[in-house]
């Protein structure tokens, strides 16, 4: 098992998106940002299901910095409670794990 995670979020316009994951990577709170979009979205939201088109944000870090990642995702979004939600990376390539290792704020 790795301390590395990938965090998930959506924003409403790809705009958002791209401003988020600049800045997580200036913090170096994120090794590796990819934007996908569109992605249909389809959720219960105030007792109605609810659907819409966002770009999902796959975020690589790790799990001592989610606390500060999801404090900044949660600073800049536009949304009232956007999701954050983070998975484990339970290995990888030697090479990439220590790529991101270089990468993020130690």
């Amino acid at each position: 098992m790795t301390d590395k995670i990938v965090v998930l979020t959506t924003c409403s316009t790809a705009d958002e998106a791209r401003k988020i994951a600049r800045h997580l990577l200036e913090l170096r709170l994120a090794a590796c940002v990819q934007l996908s979009a569109p992605v249909q979205s389809l959720y219960h939201w105030q007792g109605a299901v609810e659907e819409s088109e966002e770009t999902l944000l796959l975020i690589k870090s790790s799990r001592p910095l989610f606390e500060r990642l999801r404090g900044e995702i949660a600073r800049l979004h536009s949304y009232s409670t956007p999701e954050v939600v983070a998975l484990p990376i339970i290995d990888g390539a030697p090479g990439y794990l220590a790529w991101m290792e270089r990468e993020l704020a130690g």
